[in-house]
């Protein structure tokens, strides 16, 4: 895990400081909401599993992309009307606050997804 997490290390700093400083908070906020899950480099970006992906973040010149899957738009649709977003991601823009209780309450809500899919 001490290699994956220098890796997401490695993947933050290669953001303009104001990038970097939100792609922590994130990191933070999934880390407090899914302190179990590992954190791993996916499909070049960092990720949380837990008994599966729980989500994906990643930067951009202009915004955090943040990939809860489809499962974690869908039940939260009515809260994301102020962000861009589609089926399976949400973009909060560079320079704004995060909305961290969202974050939050989307890695548990995608947790207790994985954990039904897991006792099926």
């Amino acid at each position: 895990m001490n290699n994956q997490i220098n890796a997401v290390d490695k993947y933050i700093e290669g953001f303009p400081i104001e990038v970097q400083a939100q792609l922590v908070q994130l990191r933070q906020a999934i880390r407090l909401a899914a302190p179990d899950a590992d954190e791993v480099i996916s499909y070049g970006m960092p990720a949380y599993r837990q008994k599966g992906i729980l989500v994906y973040f990643a930067g951009y010149k202009s915004h955090i992309g943040f990939y809860p899957t489809a499962s974690g738009i869908e039940d939260f649709k009515s809260e994301l009307l102020k962000f861009k977003w589609s089926k399976g991601t949400i973009q909060f823009p560079v320079g704004q606050p995060l909305p961290i209780d969202l974050i939050t309450r989307i890695v548990r809500f995608r947790m207790t997804v994985n954990e039904h899919k897991t006792k099926k």
